[in-house]
């Protein structure tokens, strides 16, 4: 009988792992013996990256045909509770309703984050999101059917909640995607509100001067130290009593961890991921293993921990994919190291910030910032499988951007 494998979640980092392991089964002659298994509600990878952008409805890839050229198994259904005890079953339910029980060996779990949505009021009624492709695509047709409404400063004011890197992504992406929208000569008024005294205070200041250029030449005005604390159908009440009238509500407000973590582990960081030893095994288990967004890994030797992005999970994925499979056949796991970090925030029209390092060193910016964004986005993060896994052989750091 086959034993097996698991890997809960389809986004970079389930996918990744599920070829990882692939290939380590391929290369000990262990094809037969070990069967492969994905588990997610849809048979498709969300370019989640790129919600923020136009046509978010092509921002998604099918996955059956990478899985059965991979050898890699799949189960269309919502995972509902893992049991790490000794019966090891992940209990799941179809799409249709059914609920199944799925048993394995080794388990990884790659099931992601989600948006945080505190309950402010009024948010969950009245807010738009970029976080899953449903909320991108509700996004745009509210975009699209703005000019239906009364011509109002209501219906012409946006605002944005959250100054971080998706908040800026989402409030600079608007001034040309509403002018493709309503015409060269519509006119909006676009706020982002940052709760933080600086604007994108997880970037650090020397991207900053570019981040207020690029907001100026687009006359895209923000508010710093006071935050959102209700919001309803016509606008938005801020911590310091300020009300705005808006139409349109955009809530970036950061990220939290699948909820499944807590079903693995009780030593959760305070976004809910897992502690992981450096072969991404979950803290006080044998047979379970994370990577992505739901794992706090240490990428190097200098304390840095992975971030929830696609530039880990992708790489860490691999890792976790090779280490699954190398403990189940009896082969060494490998230590997982990523010291290479970069960022590259896209600003619209303006152009891009391209920065290298953890201190986040500025190298590229405007077009040339935005000509890496682009081959980061189609040539870095998302190519053929087979021509990424050779530039990653190749020893090609870069190319484990995300």
């Amino acid at each position: 009988m086959s034993r097996k494998i698991l890997i809960v979640g389809a986004g970079f980092a389930g996918v990744w792992s599920a070829l990882g392991a692939a290939r380590v089964l391929d290369l000990n002659g262990k094809t037969d013996d070990v069967e492969i298994t994905l588990i997610s509600p849809k048979p498709e990878i969300v370019i989640r990256p790129r919600l923020h952008e136009q046509a978010p409805h092509e921002m998604s890839s099918p996955l059956l045909p990478l899985l059965e050229a991979a050898g890699v198994k799949f189960i269309e259904a919502e995972v509902e509770r893992i049991d790490t005890s000794s019966e090891r079953v992940v209990h799941a339910r179809t799409s249709d309703g059914r609920h199944i029980s799925v048993p394995y060996d080794r388990l990884v779990l790659t099931s992601g984050s989600k948006l945080n949505r505190p309950p402010v009021p009024g948010l969950l009624e009245n807010a738009f999101a970029v976080d899953q492709l449903s909320d991108a695509v509700k996004l745009d047709l509210h975009l699209t059917e703005l000019g239906d409404l009364p011509d109002s400063p209501a219906r012409n004011t946006i605002v944005v909640v959250g100054g971080g890197f998706t908040g800026l992504e989402v409030a600079t992406e608007l001034p040309e995607r509403l002018r493709s929208l309503h015409g060269a000569d519509a006119r909006f008024k676009i706020i982002v509100i940052e709760r933080n005294e600086e604007i994108g205070p997880d970037l650090g200041p020397k991207p900053r001067p570019m981040i207020t250029e690029a907001l100026a030449s687009m006359g895209i005005e923000f508010q710093l130290g006071s935050g959102v604390v209700a919001i309803d159908e016509n606008g938005v009440l801020t911590a310091a009593g300020k009300r705005i009238e808006a139409k349109t509500v955009i809530w970036t407000g950061g990220m939290i961890a699948s909820g499944l973590t807590a079903q693995v582990s009780s030593r959760l960081d305070r976004q809910g991921r897992v502690e992981v030893t450096g072969d991404l095994r979950v803290v006080g288990t044998d047979h379970v293993f994370a990577a992505g967004d739901v794992a706090m890994a240490l990428t190097d030797d200098e304390g840095h921990y992975s971030l929830m992005s696609c530039q880990h999970a992708i790489f860490m994925g691999r890792f976790a994919g090779h280490n699954v499979a190398a403990d189940l056949v009896g082969v060494p796991t490998l230590e997982y190291r990523q010291p290479f970090y970069a960022t590259c925030l896209d600003l619209g029209e303006w152009g891009a910030v391209y920065t290298e390092g953890w201190d986040r060193q500025v190298l590229l910016t405007h077009d040339e910032g935005k000509a890496r964004k682009r081959m980061i986005n189609t040539q870095w993060i998302y190519p053929p499988a087979a021509n990424r896994a050779a530039a990653l052989e190749a020893g090609n750091p870069e190319m484990v951007y995300g």
